[in-house]
């Protein structure tokens, strides 16, 4: 009896010990102003939580949102999304320091990530104010919904890094950001993650994956067998071949890349990276017309073969030259771990030095060929008018 006893009393202390690990991290909170809540959560990421009570009588909502802004003068938002999940079309509560060093809130109907102008939201608010204590910020609101009855709602938490003459600056995009929403129960106390965000880094993985293989890495390729593989006469109708197949290949998986581009566009709406998005067209329109290149490509006897090569090398340089760019564009926007880029800028500086070491080969080759030409004698039987090597790659 004794021993059955000692083992419940063991049992209960470490029931004792686990329970405060196990329970949400928001329950350990207190609020000054004997400010009590009915529900609380511990939001799944930018380490939020939320506070709640709910009086379905009269649709009145008090709430109590906590985070730490993305940096010290950043700001922190709560929303409520009456027509759709994400943050275009929410109606926010959002907190940050003004001019004077004081907390405010102020109220946005987020329209899209255009700068924001205060305005009136979709739901009446009674009182808010908000504090800031060891860097941590919180939002204290009592709101009025306008649909009574309905207790399930899209709510939406964002953290900024900072603000701009009383205007919150656009927050990051990494999947912390892109997380941060979710069905909230307002009686049941429940909040539901959502896992768009996870998808949609996803395709911005593939996207990027894509145009880095065809653009930033098989184009250059491509160009650099064309240039220099030629000059060499064993390796002739092979390089035209190898340099055909190079670029078929980037171009289809670069319009792959482009495509999931556009649909990602289409999914962001506020969302705009001009620069890489302008590039991206141009790229695209550019490459198109190489491939019509190849179906209009003149012989090598024909008159306007000369003009047909300016236009191919001009097109191609151009491609060679913007890819790289919006290449860096694209990891400037994706942000992945610096080890991905660094493993980028080395490849181009190998295919760099390739093509330098080759350039410097070909000349030698090219000038040697038109020294023993200048040194054969007159050949009477071509006139003049025979076949001539190029003076340069």
């Amino acid at each position: 009896m004794a021993s059955s006893l000692t083992l419940v009393t063991l049992l209960l202390l470490m029931v004792s010990l686990i329970s405060p690990s196990q329970s949400a991290t928001c329950q350990s909170q207190t609020f000054t102003s004997n400010r009590l809540y009915t529900f609380c959560n511990d939001l799944p990421s930018l380490n939020s939580y939320l506070h709640w009570t709910y009086d379905p009588a009269n649709s009145t909502l008090s709430l109590s949102f906590i985070a730490t802004p993305a940096r010290p003068n950043g700001w922190i938002a709560w929303a409520i999304n009456p027509t759709s999940t994400g943050m275009v079309g929410s109606q926010a509560l959002i907190a940050f320091q003004d001019s004077k060093g004081a907390m405010t809130v102020k109220t946005y109907n987020i329209t899209s990530y255009n700068p924001l102008t205060e305005s009136k939201v979709w739901y009446e608010v009674k009182e808010s104010s908000a504090e800031i204590s060891g860097g941590v910020m919180r939002i204290f609101a009592t709101i009025v919904l306008p649909e009574k009855g309905k207790s399930t709602v899209n709510h939406v938490w964002q953290v900024g890094p900072s603000v701009t003459t009383g205007v919150p600056d656009k927050h990051e995009f990494q999947p912390a950001n892109l997380n941060s929403k979710g069905s909230l129960d307002l009686l049941k106390g429940q909040s539901t993650a959502s896992t768009d965000g996870g998808s949609r880094t996803k395709k911005k993985n593939i996207h990027g994956i894509l145009n880095v293989v065809s653009w930033g890495i098989m184009f250059p390729i491509g160009i650099i067998i064309a240039r220099y593989v030629r000059t060499f006469p064993s390796a002739d109708p092979a390089w035209f071949y190898l340099h055909i197949i190079c670029q078929v290949s980037a171009y289809a998986i670069g319009v792959a890349g482009w495509g999931t581009g556009l649909k990602l566009g289409s999914e962001s709406k506020g969302v705009r990276y001009t620069g890489h998005r302008n590039i991206g067209i141009a790229l695209f329109s550019l490459a198109t017309l190489q491939i019509f290149a190849l179906l209009l490509r003149p012989k090598k006897d024909h008159k306007f073969r000369f003009y047909w090569n300016i236009y191919h090398h001009g097109i191609g340089y151009t491609v060679l030259v913007l890819s790289i760019i919006n290449v860096f564009k694209g990891l400037d926007i994706l942000k992945p771990e610096q080890k991905w880029k660094d493993a980028y800028i080395i490849l181009i500086a190998v295919l760099g030095g390739i093509a330098l070491l080759l350039e410097a080969i070909t000349w030698i080759i090219v000038l040697r060929r038109k020294s023993r030409k200048s040194t054969k004698p007159y050949d009477g039987l071509n006139n003049g008018h025979g076949r001539q090597e190029p003076l340069a790659p």
